[in-house]
C-alpha cells in the first residue's frame, strides 16, 4: 500500500479527557481472556525504518495468511488459461465485531475528534479488521481496548507522523500515564497472537471495504478533505 499524503494537515491540540463520565481507564476490565497469549520476555523485533507504500503491487506485500486459488480465465478447445485468485482470510464475523465496536461511545468520540483523518482514515480502519482476523480471538472477546491497540499498530506500520496517535492514550486514560505500560504489554501480546504478521496490502484493505461499501467509515478518505 502506498503511503498517502493527507490533503490537509492542521495541527489540532491533543484532546482533553472527557468530563462526561466515559470510562477512560478501561484496561483493567478489558484485559484479554485466558485465550490471549502470554507475554514473551524476548524483545520486540525492530520495525522497518521505511514505511511501505500503499500502491506497491509487489507479490511480497500480499497479506500473509491469505490463501490462493486457481480459477479458469479462458477455455479454448482442450486448452485453458488459469489465473491465481487470492482468498481473503477476513470472515464476516470480523466485520461484525468491527461494526459492534463502532457503537462504543469512546470510539465514536475519538473518530469525531480525528476530523483530519490523521490517525483513522479508511485504510487504517481497514487494517483494524485485518488484524482482528489474524489475532485469533473469539468474537465476544474483542473489546474497546483491542480496537485502539489495532489502530495504534496500524499507525506504527503506515504513518510517518507518530505524534497524533498519542491521542489514543488521552481517550483511554486521560492524564493518567500509569496505564501506558500495560497498554504496550497488551499490544505486544496482540502482535504475538498474529504471529508478527503486521503488514496489510492495499488490495486486502480494498477487499475489506468492498464487503460493506456503504459503511460510513469508508467515507473517511483523506483525498476528499478540503485543502
Amino acid at each position: 500500500m502506498a503511503h498517502r499524503q493527507p490533503c490537509s494537515q492542521s495541527e489540532d491540540q491533543s484532546p482533553q479527557p472527557s468530563s462526561s463520565g466515559y470510562p477512560f481507564n478501561v484496561v483493567d476490565e478489558e484485559i484479554p481472556g485466558p485465550s490471549a497469549p502470554w507475554v514473551d520476555p524476548c524483545p520486540l523485533p525492530e520495525s522497518p525504518t521505511r514505511k511501505r507504500g500503499r500502491d506497491d503491487e509487489s507479490d511480497e506485500e500480499t497479506a500473509p495468511g491469505a490463501g490462493d486459488i486457481w480459477v479458469v480465465e479462458t477455455l479454448c478447445g482442450l486448452k485453458m488459461k488459469l489465473k491465481r485468485q487470492r482468498v481473503s482470510s477476513v470472515l464476516p464475523e470480523h466485520h461484525e465485531v468491527f461494526n459492534r465496536l463502532l457503537e462504543d461511545p469512546v470510539i465514536q468520540r475519538f473518530l469525531a475528534w480525528d476530523k483530519n483523518l490523521r490517525v483513522s482514515d479508511k485504510y487504517l480502519l481497514s487494517m483494524v479488521i485485518a488484524y482482528f482476523s489474524r489475532a485469533g480471538l473469539f468474537s465476544w472477546q474483542y473489546q474497546r481496548i483491542h480496537f485502539f491497540i489495532a489502530l495504534y499498530l496500524a499507525n506504527d506500520m503506515e504513518e510517518d507522523n507518530q505524534a497524533p496517535k498519542q491521542a489514543i492514550f488521552s481517550f483511554l486514560y486521560g492524564k493518567n500515564r500509569s496505564q501506558r505500560p500495560l497498554f504496550h504489554k497488551l499490544r505486544f501480546q496482540f502482535i504475538r497472537s498474529m504471529d508478527w504478521r503486521t503488514r496489510v496490502s492495499r488490495e486486502e484493505c480494498e477487499e475489506i471495504q468492498a464487503f460493506d461499501p456503504e459503511l460510513w467509515v469508508w467515507g473517511r478518505d483523506r483525498c476528499t478533505l478540503m485543502p
